[in-house]
């Protein structure tokens, strides 16, 4: 059985069970394919083979954190249209005013509902619902 995804989703997280949980939950309610990358660098040089229609960014990592990968994904003309919606446990990114400093479409507090995941990033980019 072969399955077409409608979108597709880059998931940069360093946490491999979140991972696991957010790949599965975003292909079973979503219907994405979801690339993962565990770090900064790694989710920056997985755009360079395949555009993703959203990215979904940890904020905490090693090396080199969401805010980071955040202002080089701004600085390139080949990536920075791309919607962005930050997943993360840091609530004080959550509010309206510093996610608009950000430029990106959004976040979503850790912990999140896994079978939610999907919906709620649909709602934040005005996707037809899932």
């Amino acid at each position: 059985m072969e399955s077409t995804f409608s979108k597709t989703v880059l998931l940069i997280d360093d946490d491999k069970y979140i991972c696991e949980i957010v790949k599965v939950c975003l292909e079973m309610f979503g219907n994405w394919k979801t690339t993962i990358a565990r770090s900064g660098k790694e989710g920056l040089a997985a755009l360079t083979t395949d555009l993703p229609d959203v990215i979904v960014l940890d904020v905490i990592m090693p090396n080199m954190d969401g805010l980071t990968v955040l202002k080089q994904l701004k600085e390139n003309p080949q990536f920075a249209n791309i919607p962005v919606v930050l997943l993360t446990s840091r609530t004080d990114l959550i509010e309206s005013q510093k996610l608009s400093q950000l430029r990106v479409q959004g976040a979503i507090a850790k912990p999140f509902h896994p079978t939610q995941l999907a919906e709620q990033i649909s709602k934040i980019l005005n996707w037809e619902e899932v």
